[in-house]
Formats: structure tokens, C-alpha cells, sequence
């Protein structure tokens, strides 16, 4: 009967060796790698984003956003390379199943938080709005107070903070009354059809230009727009200059009073809705007539 060696074999060492000197050249061919690979990526990633968005006159927020990124994607970029000049390709290829599986699941659980998200970036980048500046949206109004990646703060004009997913102000349409130079205010005035249309024109031309804040080029103007049940509509319009939701508000009390007030000055009327009733109203007496029991006899 033959005896069990205890010891391993030399060729059993010598493959173990072996296994373990080419495992340690992998993982130094992978770090070496790697740390090249990503050090290089690094810097053309970084320095071309930075170049490409700073020569545009990108939004900095976006620029740091996206030089963020680009250092992740060189991460990713540098593992994969190294790892196929190391010999990993199949860790690599389970990776990558395993990390697309995930981005899909994160997809679908947060769409709307991914929507607002890229929603912030065109907003920074395209400058529809800018911090200061009065808004309207969705029939709602204010001031924006803040642009973040996610949501913009905006204050309304009774002192009230709203926060606006980014996506609502992406999608819909975003009026900006002060984002040129200058903003043209209408009013409509209305005076009475027996009412002379040149004088009143004259008059409201006259006070516009009596207002403080408003320019003389563009001139006022005015305009009949209107031919109403009770009134003849004359539209008056001014232009502002540097314009805020105060300035506009300021001037456009100025004016609407102003006129009023030389309207009842020269005895122009400014009318109201009202609605004449005609016709007959009759009334007739019931004949004195008496009152018939109108139960039924065989069951009352």
C-alpha cells in the first residue's frame, strides 16, 4: 500500500506561484494604468469643458455641473480602459450589465426628479430669466429670487415665497416683461359716445407726457380699440424705460389718475355698464271668492 504524500508537489507550488505572480502584474497593469489613463482623461475632459462653455459664456453653475460630470465619465472611462489592458474583460462586461440594469431602475424611479433636473441646466444655459427678474407663468407672478439645478425660487408680490420645480418653467410659457430696455404700458380708457374723441385723445396724450418715468421716444400714443355697449374705447400707451414691476406699477397709477382727473376737469364722462328695464309690471285681486274644501270625502 502506498503512502499519501503530505506535501504538495513541486508543480502544484510552482502553478501557485505562478497564478499569484500574474494576479499581482494584473492589478499592477490595472493601477498603472488606471492612474495614467485617468490623470490623462482628467485633464482633457475637464479643460475642454471648461474651454468649450467659458468661450460660449455658459452659466458658471453649468460649467461646474458639467466639469463634475465630465470627471465621473474620465472615471469611468479610465476603469474600463484599464481594466481591458489588464485583462478584465469579463468583470468589465458584467459590470457594465449590472451598472445599465441600475441606471434603468433609477431611470424610472426618479423621472421627474431627472426632468427638473436637465430642465435647471436649459434654464441656466438659455437665460429666459434671470435672478430679479419679474415673471409670469400659468397665470401666477413674481420676482425670481434663486435658480437652483432642481427648483427656482420666486417671490410674489404680496411677499410670499414660491418654490417652482423647473420643469413647470422649462415647458410652459414664461413671459419676462423686463428682460429689454424698455416696456410699453397700455391702458384702456373709456369715455361716452357723446364725448369729443380728439379732445379726450389730446388730454390723455398730454398727462402721459406730464408723467415721471415715462420717454419721449417711443411717444405716447393712443388709439380707439373699442366700440362698447356704453363706451368708446381709447387705448393709451406710454413706454418705460430700465422697467420693474414697481416703476410699472408707479406709472401706470400716475397715468390712469392724471387722465381721470382731467377728464372731470373738462367735463369728459367716463361711463359705466348699466342695464335699463322697460315693460309693465300688472298686478290683479283675486275675487273674494270662497275657499272649497279640496280633500277627498271618502278619505278626509
Amino acid at each position: 500500500m502506498n503512502p499519501i504524500p503530505l506535501q504538495p508537489s513541486t508543480d502544484v507550488i510552482a502553478n501557485i506561484q505562478g497564478q499569484m505572480i500574474e494576479a499581482i502584474i494584473t492589478f499592477v497593469t490595472f493601477v498603472v494604468a488606471f492612474v495614467a489613463l485617468y490623470y490623462v482623461s482628467k485633464r482633457l475632459f475637464k479643460h475642454g469643458v471648461q474651454q468649450g462653455m467659458q468661450s460660449r459664456g455658459v452659466n458658471a453653475t453649468v460649467i461646474s455641473l458639467s466639469v463634475s460630470v465630465a470627471e465621473v465619465l474620465a472615471l469611468l472611462v479610465s476603469v474600463a480602459a484599464a481594466s481591458t489592458i489588464a485583462g478584465f474583460e469579463v468583470v468589465m462586461a458584467a459590470f457594465a450589465t449590472l451598472s445599465s440594469a441600475l441606471a434603468l431602475a433609477i431611470g424610472f424611479a426618479a423621472q421627474d426628479l431627472i426632468s427638473n433636473f436637465v430642465s435647471g441646466i436649459f434654464i441656466l444655459r438659455d437665460e429666459p430669466f434671470h435672478v430679479g427678474d419679474w415673471i409670469e407663468w400659468n397665470g401666477m407672478k413674481g420676482v425670481v429670487r434663486e435658480i437652483q439645478l432642481r427648483t427656482t425660487k420666486i417671490e410674489t408680490f404680496d411677499n410670499e415665497v414660491i418654490t417652482v420645480p423647473n420643469s413647470d418653467l422649462a415647458n410652459n410659457p414664461v413671459t419676462n416683461p423686463v428682460s429689454n430696455d424698455t416696456l410699453r404700458l397700455p391702458f384702456l380708457f373709456g369715455i361716452g359716445y357723446d364725448d369729443d374723441i380728439k379732445q379726450a385723445k389730446r388730454i390723455i396724450v398730454e398727462e402721459a407726457k406730464q408723467i415721471d418715468g415715462v420717454l419721449s421716444n417711443p411717444e405716447p400714443s393712443v388709439r380707439l380699440t373699442e366700440l362698447g355697449d356704453s363706451y368708446v374705447g381709447l387705448a393709451g400707451r406710454v413706454w418705460i424705460g430700465n422697467p420693474t414691476r414697481g416703476e410699472y406699477v408707479r406709472v401706470r397709477s400716475d397715468f390712469v389718475e392724471a387722465v381721470k382727473e382731467r377728464f372731470d376737469e373738462e367735463g369728459i364722462d367716463i361711463p359705466y355698464p348699466y342695464t335699463e328695464l322697460t315693460g309693465e309690471v300688472a298686478v290683479s285681486e283675486l275675487a273674494d271668492t270662497p275657499l272649497v274644501d279640496q280633500r277627498d270625502p271618502v278619505s278626509g
